[in-house]
């Protein structure tokens, strides 16, 4: 006899409800000094929500109550370069390689005392997720990515993609010059508008929903960030010595065992993988959902309840 399908557990989220995180918290982790939301009771089980790039915290400003009034504890970092999150050092390199954004989530954990957490992003923020989940599952209780295995690496990256693939790869070629970072730090607002409208062709976002996430991008170290991960990614930055252990580890492309559930919205405009492509390294209890209704790549700002759900039904697998 077929099991009966359980109903949501997440109460019903109209996008768009929630508009601030209320007072932002900031505490000293690792090479940062970061800012961060944070909801639900101190006792739940911890959630950490992990934005990309160009977005920021509000991608969950209506999953973050929404889990928090389903008993969890809720924590919503700006990464570095973004919003409220500076360095303690001027000295320190302005990196954006991926082993460095997961270890700032791990650093974070600690300052915090969080043994393990339920990770959930999207862009950059399931690439970091992911890199914790592969290599550091002991404080990765479980996963929600958006568009699945994101963990890459340079030597992967040296291969020509077919032209029309390299086309919507066109912004990591534009950041490789010299006018490309000045275009976007004297553009950032404009470019990244455009970046949203691209990767989420059917969101009608209005200004004021734009607005609130932008202000993260006046962040003094924004531009130096965003540049330096994607001329690392294709070889035209170095990263630094001291992670080239993991960037090793990740070249291998470890599988992740952690339970995990992937999504991806059925109009994502942005440059991402087949779910065929990545199923096979989640080597733990797996399900990949398609979110429909024209949702693009910013998945959680976009179908905040498909989001809220998915975390909620990953911590009971």
């Amino acid at each position: 006899m077929a099991e009966e399908a359980k109903p949501p557990s997440i109460a019903p989220i109209k996008p768009g409800t929630s508009t601030s995180f209320g007072p932002l918290k900031q505490v000293d982790a690792g090479l940062l000094n970061v800012g961060y939301a944070e909801a639900g009771p101190a006792g739940g089980a911890t959630v950490i929500l992990l934005h990309g790039w160009p977005y920021d915290i509000y991608s969950f400003a209506d999953v973050t109550p929404a889990l928090a009034s389903a008993g969890y504890r809720v924590i919503v970092p700006f990464v570095r370069g973004y919003g409220t999150t500076r360095f303690l050092s001027d000295d320190t390199p302005r990196n954006g390689q991926q082993s460095v954004l997961a270890l700032d989530v791990i650093a974070l954990m600690d300052t915090l005392e969080i043994d393990n957490a339920i990770l959930g992003g999207f862009d950059w923020g399931a690439r970091s997720a992911g890199v914790i989940a592969a290599l550091r599952p002991d404080r990765c209780k479980a996963l929600v990515s958006v568009s699945g295995y994101l963990i890459g690496s340079q030597a992967a990256n040296d291969a020509p993609l077919p032209p029309r693939a390299e086309f919507a790869w066109w912004y990591q070629f534009y950041f490789g010059t010299d006018r490309g970072q000045a275009g976007y730090d004297k553009y950032r607002r404009d470019f990244s508008k455009l970046i949203w409208q691209l990767a989420s062709p059917k969101w009608a976002f209005d200004d004021a929903t734009f607005a609130r996430s932008a202000a993260a991008f006046d962040n003094p170290d924004h531009v130096a960030i965003v540049i330096h991960n994607y001329r690392w990614r294709i070889r035209l930055a170095a990263g630094e010595p001291r992670y080239d252990d993991l960037e090793r580890q990740l070249a291998e492309f470890p599988a992740i065992a952690v339970p995990t559930i992937t999504l991806e919205g059925d109009a994502n405009g942005a440059p991402h993988p087949e779910p065929s492509a990545y199923a096979s390294k989640f080597t733990g209890k797996y399900e990949h959902r398609t979110i429909p209704g024209g949702v693009g790549h910013n998945l959680p700002q976009e179908a905040p309840q498909a989001f809220a759900q998915a975390v909620d039904d990953v911590d009971a697998f």
